[in-house]
């Protein structure tokens, strides 16, 4: 079985401290997996859809969506303040750090960007973010809209180019980003977060034993208190890991449900 979590490795230096923390939970569970690379360009959703995975991360909204689901294994708890000691996070709507858009009303009738429909993050929480504004607007918001930018370095290189006027970022990939490569991140500026959501889980695919699940979970829990991890979770900016209840997302695969006008037709 494998380990990933390329969804949260959002510089070099903070997908060697996502590799140092499942190898030593690998450890500390008695279990002999390799965490394996997954990088860009490579489809996140060809990760999600192999059957050995014991330990990877996955967009919420494809989990929630999946029958049969995989085993939810356990869910981060990012450290900073706004995330109040939960396993969520929230989707921020940025523009160009240089731009007179101080709301999102400002941004209206201007190019709105996503990296991909189906992401929850990316597409879906921004389209259920907008379409309250949508519906008493009685016309489309905004003049076009450009997909496909993948991730958020997609989103701040297509803001910085002047490709799109405004778009989505990931809270903790945001922060992350804002934390090891600040250069990056100051050439955005935030204009609204969306409601907070369940965080991306870690999940298993593959047929874990009882015995295995429990181990991974102990040893995932053991991470909040492990004074050899204390850097790595300072890098990772993460107080721990959660155990939510696979309901928990629903609400996610609701939303998507819910909310039928595309990106580009909002």
């Amino acid at each position: 079985m494998i380990a990933n979590a390329r969804m949260y490795s959002a510089t070099p230096a903070v997908k060697a401290a996502w590799r140092q923390l499942l190898q030593w939970v690998l450890a500390r569970a008695g279990l002999d997996w390799a965490v394996i690379d997954h990088d860009p360009p490579a489809p996140l959703a060809a990760l999600w859809a192999r059957d050995d995975l014991g330990l990877a991360m996955m967009c919420g909204l494809p989990y929630a969506q999946s029958t049969p689901k995989p085993v939810l294994v356990a869910a981060p708890i990012p450290s900073p303040a706004r995330y109040g000691g939960r396993a969520v996070y929230f989707t921020d709507i940025v523009v160009r750090e240089s731009s007179s858009h101080r709301t999102i009303e400002d941004t209206f009738g201007g190019v709105l960007g996503y990296t991909l429909a189906d992401s929850m993050s990316g597409g879906v929480a921004l389209r259920h973010h907008l379409a309250a504004f949508a519906r008493p607007h009685g016309k489309r918001l905004y003049r076009s809209a450009v997909g496909g930018l993948v991730n958020a370095r997609g989103v701040i290189d297509a803001l910085v180019a002047g490709t799109i006027d405004v778009g989505p970022l990931d809270s903790y990939y945001h922060d992350l980003l804002r934390h090891d490569e600040p250069a990056l991140a100051r050439q955005v500026r935030v204009v609204a977060s969306t409601g907070a959501m369940p965080i991306p889980p870690l999940v298993a695919s593959a047929a874990l034993s009882s015995s295995q699940l429990s181990a991974l979970r102990e040893a995932l829990a053991e991470v909040a208190h492990a004074t050899k991890l204390q850097a790595v979770r300072e890098r990772l900016l993460l107080s721990g890991f959660a155990f939510p209840d696979p309901a928990d997302y629903d609400v996610l695969a609701g939303i998507a449900e819910r909310d039928f006008a595309t990106l580009e037709d909002i």
